[in-house]
């Protein structure tokens, strides 16, 4: 039910591909995480990093179609079913401007927002030699923790609102590793640093092509 508010069906083709991202974080045609060498080519200066970051929550949405597209399930359909029908419950009852609120919402809270930071903070590389940093701040009370997010590929079974225990009692594990230190930051650093943008990722090439054609159908 989290995904009604949100406006376009999402929380199952999510779960799959998210699925993947943890099995095979930064693997060519599978992680769908990973931007495009197509967006890597156009997205390299402050404006059109701007305009990515504005509309990443749509390159997110799109990139699975092109780059890993896999076979809608039973329940993907009972998530749009689901979706759309309380989408046009909000727009029978209360009209266009509630059901656009929710959109705009939508895409302004995943794009050019404090909290929505996390999408670069979590994978870019702005220290060589990891791939993988973790957000500590406060920012974490309106986003389910995500920023323990070196925790999270640790124990993706673990709740967000338990992973602050995760590093407590593994604070051996996590104390070293370097950390992001402000998600609006990080969005600053992405748009500002010409040393920083889609190709700032780590990617592997370790699955061969029987291995590929089997995942899509998962």
């Amino acid at each position: 039910f989290a995904n009604l508010p949100i406006g376009v069906p999402s929380a199952i083709s999510f779960k799959r591909y998210h699925i993947d991202h943890h099995k095979y974080q930064g693997e060519d045609g599978v992680d769908v995480d990973i931007p495009t060498a197509a967006e890597g080519r156009f997205f390299t200066n402050v404006l059109t990093k701007t305009v990515f970051i504005f509309w990443q929550v749509a390159f997110y949405a799109l990139r699975p179609m092109i780059v890993n597209p896999k076979k809608p399930t039973i329940w993907e359909g009972i998530n749009w079913v689901t979706a759309l029908s309380f989408d046009f419950f909000i727009l029978f009852n209360f009209g266009m401007p509630a059901l656009g609120y929710l959109l705009l919402s939508s895409l302004l809270g995943s794009g050019m927002h404090p909290v929505a930071g996390h999408f670069i903070a979590e994978h870019y590389v702005f220290v060589k030699g990891h791939e993988t940093y973790s957000y500590y701040g406060w920012l974490n009370i309106f986003a389910f923790n995500v920023g323990y997010h070196n925790e999270h590929h640790d124990f993706p079974f673990v709740s967000g609102r338990r992973l602050p225990q995760v590093r407590s009692i593994a604070a051996e594990f996590y104390q070293d590793l370097p950390v992001c230190e402000s998600w609006p930051g990080v969005i600053y650093a992405y748009i500002m640093d010409p040393n920083v943008g889609a190709f700032s990722r780590v990617k592997r090439q370790k699955l061969d092509q029987g291995d590929l054609n089997r995942l899509k159908q998962q």
